[in-house]
């Protein structure tokens, strides 16, 4: 089960990677209709030297599971692909998830190793959508991005009832991307009850739209906040719900892009390379901060304006009186490599990046 966002890429990547499969794909109005009237003529229709069939988009029709589990338990030779762009409806009671016979991936936007260095102020511009990267008009494309979410993932699949109060909740929620989650606040500026607005939140996180960041909180000496974070899986995507067009370095919103990017880059690398350490942030009830802590070893406080110094490390020196990080680094827009006299590790964001992929961080 191959999750990931909507223009992620996980058609074009199983297309070019499995060129010989079978491809099934749910958005097609005919092929639609004929599995969801008859289910069983998917297998019906299987071919006796067919090893590979890819079904795209399956979260449309969670009851074609049930043909899925019947084909592989009689003919353990073949193989499903199974994408989705929404894991809502396949998480309803009652519905088969292949318990013990699927294994789950999710694709993400491009990463540090495709889009590459040069890449970089554009995508802290307009994101890391393949087709919204490779864009001549962007924007305009992010827009229109937006628009198809909403009108394709919440009107069609009747996610809320009021596509409305889900518009407004979209805009402030980008507005508070990177920082903790506060339904009453977020419901008073967009006009939606705090209920509401919890449940308008995990309509973002299970359609692959939004994430969940935690707190650590194995601490001894300090009392840590309880409330997580909420980043959306594309900075664009964020950008265009705020009517952001442009990050300007120097300045505070340059600082919150770059986090935030850091806060996706990090969570793909640890999905691709399939590791066991948690992602979380650091912050005390006297508001000392570390923006990301990976497992118990490592942490980082990203910084986008000005020259580093001591005192931008004070989460890092506040953090190790409760948890001895091997690694403590500050992840700027500075050119060279230093270190601090309390042993913090000045880095430069490239650099940050070919040594994160290079499995060289953790």
């Amino acid at each position: 089960m191959l999750f990931g966002a909507r223009q992620t890429g996980k058609s074009t990547l199983l297309r070019r990677s499995l060129p010989d499969a079978r491809h099934v794909d749910l958005l097609e109005a005919d092929t639609y209709r004929a599995l969801s009237f008859r289910p069983e003529s998917l297998r019906e229709s299987l071919r006796g030297d067919e090893r590979v069939i890819v079904v795209d988009e399956v979260q449309k029709l969670p009851s074609l599971l049930d043909e899925v589990q019947l084909l592989i338990d009689r003919n353990p030779r073949l193989r499903f692909v199974l994408t989705g762009s929404s894991a809502r409806k396949l998480r309803r009671r009652g519905t088969n998830l292949l318990g013990g016979r699927a294994r789950t991936r999710y694709l993400f936007p491009l990463c540090w190793p495709e889009y590459g260095p040069s890449n970089l102020s554009r995508v802290l511009s307009v994101g890391a959508l393949p087709a919204i990267l490779l864009s001549e008009e962007p924007h305009e494309d992010l827009a229109s991005y937006v628009g198809t979410y909403l009108t394709e993932e919440i009107r069609a699949e009747a996610l809320t009832r009021s596509i409305e109060a889900f518009s407004r909740f979209l805009a402030v929620a980008a507005q508070t991307s990177g920082e903790q989650l506060n339904y009453t606040k977020v419901g008073n500026d967009a006009q939606v009850p705090p209920r509401t607005v919890r449940e308008f939140f995990g309509v973002l996180a299970d359609t692959l739209v939004g994430y969940e960041l935690p707190p650590y909180r194995a601490l001894t000496t300090r009392k840590a906040v309880a409330t997580s974070k909420f980043y959306f899986f594309d900075l664009g995507v964020a950008h265009a719900l705020r009517g952001t067009r442009e990050v300007v370095p120097g300045t505070e919103a340059y600082g919150r892009a770059l986090e935030h990017h850091v806060a996706n880059e990090l969570r793909a690398y640890l999905a691709y390379r399939r590791r066991d350490e948690a992602l979380t942030f650091f912050r005390t009830r006297s508001q000392l901060e570390v923006d990301f802590v990976v497992g118990e070893r490592v942490g980082i406080e990203v910084k986008g304006s000005g020259r580093v110094s001591e005192r931008d490390a004070r989460g890092l020196a506040a953090m190790m009186d409760d948890v001895p990080l091997k690694r403590r680094l500050v992840v700027c827009t500075e050119k060279t490599r230093r270190r601090l006299e309390s042993g913090v590790e000045v880095v430069p964001i490239g650099e940050f990046f070919e040594e994160l992929w290079s499995d060289a961080l953790v």
